[in-house]
């Protein structure tokens, strides 16, 4: 069985549909990712996995129970890491976790979840104190003290420097090396396509694509994404005949300019050929195989939302 299935969900706020039939599951012991961009649907996905709303209709099973019938079965199995924790700032470390571990039937030891998120050395820190890394991992280690089957990250990493982002990577990765299923949301494309096994991206409250990132970016691109910088901007009929070189549908007029090219060393060669003749000069060329960001802007689009 696995350990989240769901068939059909909507979610409505009056006339807004913030989430339109989707569908999916979760295998056992894998980290799941939800991507879209701002106002896609995801949070709202997972705070309904979580029991904290209740669907307009769908069929939502996580752990074996109904979301909607059985929420308190699903909430002793799940552990919820949100976006924004409040924390009681003239509280330690270790008192946080403790007293989050009174309102769980069969708490972790403190001291074992101190270990486990690295935290032993600031026990005895008041949370206001703690770096904004340490915080999200304290977070996490509330979200772990029941010793769920489930963990939900929502943004787990947003704001946090390079050093401290990959910190929780590790985590993240320890949590499924102990068995555990991770839903995540994110906004990073290096992350999910760093951490999850399988992932959907959502867009205006639907799912329009899964799979693992490898099958995604082979099911999306098959050529090789060639990028430069043009120097100086372009008339009209330069950028109509850069656009042609490059096989896209319109003129291409820069400063930065990225395309899907397959014969790499052929349209290089036009490239060059053509720069020269047109006075026009190309700078920063690299050459690169598609990632999970190109994949994402090529399916939910380049404006941003809020």
């Amino acid at each position: 069985m696995p350990a989240i299935e769901v068939s059909g969900l909507v979610k409505d706020y009056g006339t807004v549909r913030a989430v339109d039939g989707v569908s999916f599951a979760v295998e056992e012991g894998e980290i799941f990712g939800l991507l879209g961009p701002n106002g896609a649907g995801k949070t709202t996905t997972m705070e309904i996995l979580e029991g904290l709303r209740r669907p307009t209709a769908g069929r939502i099973q996580v752990a074996g129970f109904d979301v909607v019938r059985q929420p308190n079965e699903v909430k002793r199995r799940i552990g919820v890491q949100l976006q924004a924790t409040a924390l009681f700032d003239l509280l330690t470390v270790r008192e946080t976790i403790a007293l989050y571990a009174q309102f769980v039937p069969n708490p972790r030891p403190v001291d074992e979840v101190l270990k486990e998120l690295a935290l032993e050395e600031k026990a005895s820190t008041y949370a206001k104190d703690l770096s904004g890394g340490q915080k999200q991992r304290l977070s996490i280690a509330i979200a772990l003290v029941n010793d769920p089957q489930i963990v939900f990250l929502d943004e787990p990493t947003t704001g946090l420097d390079p050093q401290a982002r990959r910190n929780l990577w590790d985590t993240i990765r320890a949590l499924k090396r102990q068995g555990k299923t991770v839903v995540l949301s994110t906004h990073y494309m290096d992350e999910a396509q760093e951490l999850c096994d399988r992932l959907i991206v959502i867009d205006h409250g639907r799912v329009i694509a899964e799979g693992s990132p490898k099958e995604l970016i082979r099911r999306h691109f098959e050529a090789s994404i060639v990028q430069f910088r043009l120097d100086e901007p372009l008339d009209a009929q330069r950028a109509a005949e850069l656009g042609a070189l490059l096989g896209q549908d319109g003129p291409v007029s820069g400063p930065e300019v990225s395309a899907q090219v397959e014969d790499v060393p052929g349209v290089l060669a036009r490239l060059f050929t053509w720069a020269a003749a047109a006075g026009v000069t190309v700078s920063e060329l690299a050459v690169r195989t598609a990632s999970l960001e190109d994949l994402f802007l090529k399916l939910t689009g380049r404006s941003l939302r809020e």
